[in-house]
């Protein structure tokens, strides 16, 4: 079978990144423990239950605005559990089933097909650093470097944007993979219809624009898209230890998204655990320096990205 793009271009940087960190460091870094990984999962229940509650209860914006923030980060969180189901890094030992159900579990919250996303994130990091075979890249950036449509990326349009590009991903998939995403989509969209027509029906229309619209429709895709920002937009093309974008380390962004900033570490060791990531990238920054990779922040992706009017998968460091 033949290798991806990734694995083609990167031989060289493998080799140095298997001496960049010693072997008994990385092999603590790669250690699953399916209790640290359930006390997320039970931190973030509880976190969108509070929230669920008080945008239940209280009426007042002052509580609605930020419990719809937090339900919506945590709807965006749950494709962040469903990433490590992709990547197997729950349980010590393979567990077909149990990856299967929570597969389904965590793709609820955003209504996305498990298997889809299993596929899309699979084949890109096979095919990282090609402009035509990384699904994300290929289909899913935008295509035209105007702000206009950069901005449309943070508003509701984000689900027509990105299901028209799931549809070009898969069109060649096998028939029965293409049937599975098809029925678990179907499944997902007719219970997010359900627990809206629930709440509307107990509660009110009011409370279905609060605790479902808002969090589903208006806080997720800037919150999808501002952590899409962070991962492979600031790259240096010709430079595969840059084919990801370097975050500053932020207690606040690894508590509100569950560490997926530090995405270009996970790309070089896909199977480190989520919640090892902040050590992971502590113990490269020694790498990471001598390659040159400065450290950025949200704000000055968002700068670049929107003011500066910077392309996608190119290098920021250059002039404009």
């Amino acid at each position: 079978m033949a290798r991806g793009h990734w694995a083609r271009s990167t031989e060289e940087l493998r080799k140095r990144l298997a001496t960049a960190v010693p072997r008994e460091t990385l092999r603590a870094l790669h250690r699953r423990s399916a209790a640290r990984h359930f006390a997320v999962v039970l931190r973030q229940s509880l976190l969108f239950a509070s929230a669920f509650a008080a945008g239940w209860a209280f009426e007042s914006l002052w509580v609605r605005v930020p419990a719809a923030i937090v339900l919506g980060l945590c709807v965006f969180d749950g494709t962040i559990l469903l990433h490590e189901v992709v990547h197997r890094t729950v349980f010590r030992s393979d567990r077909p089933r149990a990856y299967r159900l929570l597969g389904l579990l965590y793709a609820l919250p955003s209504g996305l097909s498990p298997s889809q996303f299993t596929r899309w994130h699979l084949d890109h990091h096979a095919e990282l650093g090609s402009a035509t075979d990384d699904p994300k890249r290929a289909w899913l950036s935008p295509k035209r470097n105007v702000r206009w449509l950069k901005l449309l990326y943070a508003t509701p349009a984000l689900f027509p944007i990105y299901f028209r590009a799931a549809r070009h991903a898969m069109a060649d998939y096998p028939a029965a993979l293409r049937r599975t995403i098809l029925l678990e989509r179907a499944a997902a969209t007719l219970l997010h219809l359900a627990v809206a027509g629930a709440i509307g029906l107990l509660g009110g229309w009011e409370r279905v624009v609060w605790l479902w619209a808002i969090p589903v429709f208006v806080v997720f895709p800037p919150v999808f898209t501002l952590n899409r920002l962070g991962q492979h937009y600031d790259v240096d093309p010709g430079e595969p230890s840059r084919w990801g974008t370097r975050m500053a380390r932020s207690r606040f962004w690894d508590v509100a998204w569950l560490w997926s900033s530090y995405h270009l570490e996970h790309h070089y060791f896909p199977t480190v655990p989520f919640y090892r990531l902040r050590d992971l990238n502590a113990a490269l920054t020694p790498f990471l320096d001598g390659e040159g990779l400065r450290a950025r922040r949200y704000r000055e992706l968002v700068w670049d990205w929107l003011v500066r009017n910077r392309a996608p998968h190119t290098d920021w460091r250059a002039r404009l």
